[in-house]
């Protein structure tokens, strides 16, 4: 889903009874439409204290950042100066165990509501699946991993005998830094790495500013 927005379609929004005593409504439109009809109709009267998104079914670490729904729900949020956490746990499964990571979803959400988050900032919070050999050794402050998704096609065809194609593939690391969120979930570590809506490489300003143009 990533960061796309609702423009050409009717969002609905409804009232839901899926929390106890929690009022809460269901939206039928993306991760971003959410928090922008929750700032501007829901909440239009009153500033929310902090934004959570997930927990995430399935890692958002590295370059999965840029095509998560989870993280884009926590960047529009962030881009509407509102402090926000995406939380994702390392584990596809629909029902993965989550109980190890309650304490520090806690934790982290609190010392976010005391201390704030700089304007414009939104944490992407990676966490280790559940494992009875190996506990959380602690929570890591990290850079985004500077990985990819080695992608291939498998081109299959359906009982008419047209083609279709299943995304496939394999994640790419080259980045053998020891302060990258990838590092630190490999460690059993869960990872914390500061994210904003600005993509500019400002390394490269210079080299492009000598082209003349």
């Amino acid at each position: 889903m990533g960061h796309a927005i609702t423009i050409g379609n009717a969002l609905r929004l409804d009232e839901t009874d899926i929390f106890e005593d929690v009022r809460a409504y269901e939206c039928s439109g993306t991760p971003a439409d959410c928090i922008k009809l929750a700032k501007h109709f829901v909440l239009k009267d009153r500033k929310p204290d902090l934004v959570v998104s997930g927990v995430n079914h399935g890692s958002n670490s590295s370059i999965n950042v840029i095509y998560s729904g989870t993280m884009s729900a926590a960047m529009e949020a962030a881009i509407e100066e509102l402090p926000a956490i995406g939380f994702s746990l390392c584990d596809y499964g629909h029902q993965a165990e989550m109980s190890h990571i309650r304490p520090y979803v806690k934790l982290i959400a609190q010392t976010v509501l005391e201390k704030g988050l700089p304007r414009g900032i939104a944490l992407n919070v990676n966490m280790p699946a559940f494992s009875e050999k190996q506990a959380i050794q602690g929570i890591r402050v990290c850079r985004q991993t500077m990985g990819h998704w080695g992608e291939e096609f498998d081109e299959r065809y359906d009982p008419h005998g047209r083609p279709y194609f299943w995304l496939t593939g394999n994640f790419v690391n080259r980045d053998r830094g020891e302060d990258t969120d990838e590092w630190a979930l490999a460690h059993h570590y869960i990872s914390v790495v500061p994210c904003h809506c600005d993509l500019t490489a400002h390394h490269a300003l210079r080299e492009l500013n000598e082209w003349g143009l």
